[in-house]
């Protein structure tokens, strides 16, 4: 198994207890968040590391100018410390990096995937007291700072560079072909954003299926989510099986069947079948 190895199985259970616990507070933190799902991938984060990540966080935002202005200020401020100063941002190959999804390695490398090197964005902006968002629009995630009426979108990807109109609309249409609709713009929840973070890491491990362990700390994480599709079930019943755990993958199937069977008998009657086919397989 190539690096980052996940951590020892006690570490682990406390890690997701305090995801769980963490998810379901009254205003979820996102950077502890992301630090936990970064311990739960990487066995080498312990608490003296996550709380570095943390102080490194402040004084990021120590760095800033205090209050520069309106919503174009910050964003401007923002792109010159990160992106040029500190040298924040992404390239084609950080999509082939599990590292591009943990923040703790995004701070360390200055590397990332949008969605990560946004939360260093968010998180460094928020400190500083701006008016900062996340903006998921599809296929890349980007900040927005302000009020709807004199929203400001920065690209942390590319540095932080100040979005037009006319840029967005071109990110969106790269994604999906389509044109960008005023929902796309919302600011998005903490729990949005590590719910789409651990999207992306399912992907990542789904690409590579000798990376299974990843596909299953993944989906569990998502699990533990406070709100989560119920094929979730269904996707950790799989990766089970991939692994050779076929009696929990059987019994994560059917339970998975009878949620199904109450909108969708026949396609309840063919996860019943992929569990017996699962179970099958003991023989």
């Amino acid at each position: 198994m190539r690096p980052p190895y996940p951590p020892p199985p006690e570490r682990s259970a406390e890690l997701r207890r305090r995801f769980a616990e963490e998810a379901r507070s009254e205003r979820p933190d996102l950077s502890t968040l992301c630090l936990l799902v970064g311990a739960e991938a990487d066995g080498t984060l312990d608490e003296a590391g996550m709380d570095a990540a943390q102080i490194e966080l402040d004084e990021l935002a120590g760095q800033l100018p205090f209050r520069p202005g309106g919503p174009r200020s910050w964003a401007v401020a923002l792109c010159e410390l990160l992106g040029e100063r500190c040298g924040y941002r992404g390239s084609a190959a950080d999509y082939q990096r599990l590292e591009s999804s943990l923040l703790h390695e995004v701070l360390r490398r200055r590397r990332g995937l949008p969605i990560l090197l946004s939360v260093v964005w968010l998180e460094v902006a928020r400190r500083a007291g701006a008016p900062v968002y996340g903006v998921a629009l599809p296929g890349h995630f980007v900040v927005g700072f302000g009020e709807q009426d004199e929203q400001v979108l920065a690209d942390p990807f590319d540095g932080g560079r100040v979005l037009t109109g006319a840029d967005a609309e071109v990110l969106v249409a790269g994604a999906t072909g389509t044109a960008l609709q005023p929902s796309m713009l919302r600011p998005a929840a903490p729990l949005e954003v590590v719910s789409r973070i651990l999207n992306n890491v399912r992907a990542w491990a789904a690409a590579r299926p000798e990376r299974s362990d990843v596909s299953l700390w993944a989906v569990e994480l998502a699990l533990l989510l406070p709100s989560h599709p119920a094929r979730l079930r269904y996707e950790r019943a799989q990766v089970l099986v991939q692994r050779g755990d076929f009696v929990a993958g059987a019994v994560e199937l059917e339970a998975y069947a009878e949620v199904v069977a109450a909108v969708d008998e026949p396609g309840a009657a063919q996860v019943r079948e992929q569990a017996r086919a699962a179970r099958a397989l003991l023989n």
